[in-house]
């Protein structure tokens, strides 16, 4: 009997959201096969989530374990309105969003959109952050239980997990239609200008918060906590307290409100999910492109690299150059260095001016900025200037593998990459150092700040190097500049961490000459810091190079993704 030639031999199986979960799970045991270090960070993470979750769970429980109802209302709107903003915000900001399951991977699969969406959903929610969050929220279900019983702690429970749905579907969503977004120029730029100044004002809130805490009125924080409730940040969180308090009406309405919202956000997550597959932009009209003159090397060379010889130095520099203006993720951390690089040393001086002691009159408002408190906020925006290289040739990826190849020296191959970083980095510095000057009124100071600013700079670049070369991790190929590999954020962090200590320590010298000098310091400061921070950059590209001629396939394979 013939068979037909387009007749299936055994019977499709429907692609289901387990599919999905499971293929995560195996690729990320791939990825940490053979690899000791991804299993140390994802340990390191989990023992953070943990940590974290143990702890928010007892302070949002508290108001149930103390037996006290006047502030459970307003611990689990806000609690939990600052989890779902968090999960918006600290994607975008700083931690990124696990692509371990690339969508553009799936472009060429005859599956639908809602297959899709729904299965990265499942599979997203398939990570530590997710574990944590829920153990974190489950605190409500205590505080739920111990004043309505067990109906008040299974809407409770009903509400935790819905919120988690919510914040996923929140995270989600928001970094794929930025990065849809963002594959115009400027719509990147606009991005990395806001996301800054966003991460700028994360501190200053803080003591704003803090300050407000002190003198706040919890009888009207228990009104707006109300008002939040019925927001899709605080409807999930607080319908458990809503049937122990005896208004079981409002229980359901709230998580019909989470359920509308995300279900708008997977709607939203599923038409820039479709662009982000097919990789579609409206590019605009197109620029007519200025006639280029010169031979091909010429052309090579950037206007800010004209200067440079035509060697093997040159050519590293001019590379590097380009990079960091036409990369993305490179001109994104530039545009963060000059917006936090100018905000927060603005804010921290304006406010030492509010926040001086006199022995006297005590609390002195209308105090003055010392040039102590001025260096301080320097160091810190020298700092994290340089933070930038810690992961230098994770931005390369694969394509490091040419230098390895030509046999690049380390030495060249780390000065050079200084030296481009630092033609876009150096007039931010010095405008920094002329604008906060202006702003404090102190036009005399900008010596000092310019060398105390290039001082811990050049730290900076010496501990960096080292870092880069010791602790580099892949960045993941694809055009979401949020995503992160499995582990890398725990790395990013740690990379941070230890980059930040060792720079500070190694600023210690200049603030000990800044002590000892005294006021010769505001003249002495811009040589003396020039002096300290060359030195110390080419000292660290000295010493880190011949590290880098030992690890140079050991870093190619660390930084080339794996598929």
């Amino acid at each position: 009997m013939a068979v037909p030639v387009n007749a299936p031999a055994s019977p499709v199986r429907r692609v289901s959201a387990r599919h999905f979960v499971r293929l995560k799970l195996r690729v990320m045991g791939n990825n940490f096969r053979g690899q000791g270090w991804r299993v140390a960070l994802f340990i390191i993470g989990s023992l953070f989530g943990l940590w974290f979750a143990v702890g928010a769970f007892f302070g949002l429980a508290a108001p149930g374990l103390a037996g006290d109802d006047r502030y459970a209302m307003l611990v689990a709107a806000f609690g939990g309105g600052l989890a779902v903003l968090g999960w918006l915000l600290l994607p975008l900001v700083f931690f990124g969003v696990d692509e371990t399951l690339d969508p553009a991977r799936f472009a060429l699969l005859p599956l639908t959109r809602r297959t899709l969406v729904t299965g990265l959903f499942a599979a997203a929610l398939v990570s530590v952050p997710t574990v944590a969050v829920l153990l974190a929220l489950s605190g409500l279900v205590v505080t739920a239980g111990v004043f309505g019983g067990w109906p008040a702690a299974l809407v409770a429970a009903v509400g935790v997990i819905s919120g988690l749905l919510l914040c996923v579907a929140a995270a989600r969503a928001v970094t794929s239609a930025f990065a849809t977004m963002l594959r115009s120029r400027r719509v990147r730029d606009l991005a990395a200008v806001l996301l800054a100044v966003a991460a700028a004002l994360l501190g200053p809130l803080q003591i704003a918060g803090l300050a407000a805490i002190q003198d706040a009125n919890w009888d009207r924080l228990a009104g707006v906590a109300t008002v939040v409730g019925w927001t899709p940040f605080g409807a999930p969180w607080t319908a458990g307290l809503d049937v122990a308090q005896g208004r079981a009406w409002a229980a359901p309405l709230k998580l019909l409100i989470t359920a509308v919202t995300i279900a708008a956000l997977l709607a939203w997550w599923s038409r820039s999910l479709e662009s982000a597959m097919v990789g579609a932009a409206s590019a605009g009209p197109a620029r007519a492109k200025p006639e280029l003159t010169g031979g091909a090397v010429a052309r090579l060379f950037p206007r800010a690299a004209g200067w440079l010889r035509r060697d093997q130095f040159g050519a590293l520099v001019a590379r590097e150059a380009r990079y960091w203006w036409r990369d993305a993720r490179r001109r994104a951390n530039l545009i963060t260095i000059a917006v936090v690089g100018l905000f927060v040393p603005v804010m921290v001086n304006l406010g030492g001016r509010g926040f001086t002691i006199d022995s006297e009159q005590g609390f002195n408002p209308l105090g003055e900025t010392s040039p102590v408190l001025v260096s301080l906020s320097m160091l810190f925006v020298g700092l994290l200037a340089a933070l930038t290289l810690a992961n230098q040739f994770g931005f390369d990826g694969s394509a490091y593998a040419a230098n390895v190849v030509a046999g690049v020296p380390g030495r060249l191959e780390l000065r050079a990459r200084m030296t481009a970083f630092s033609l876009y980095v150096l007039p931010i510095l010095a405008v920094v150092a002329v604008v906060v000057a202006l702003v404090l009124g102190e036009p005399a100071w900008i010596g000092f700040m310019a060398g105390t600013l290039v001082g811990t700079y050049g730290a900076g670049l010496a501990v960096n190097s080292f870092v880069s070369v010791l602790g580099a991790y892949s960045l993941p190929e694809t055009s979401n500049p949020f995503a992160m590999n499995s582990g890398a954020g725990v790395a990013k962090s740690l990379l941070t961490l230890v980059a930040m200590l060792a720079t500070a320590a190694g600023a210690v010298p200049m603030v000990i000459a800044a002590a000892l000098l005294g006021d010769a310091w505001l003249w002495l400061g811009l040589p003396l810091g020039v002096a300290y921070g060359v030195g110390a950059a080419l000292l660290g590209a000295h010493l880190a190079g011949d590290v880098l001629d030992r690890r140079q396939p050991e870093l190619l394979a660390t930084v080339t993704p794996r598929r």
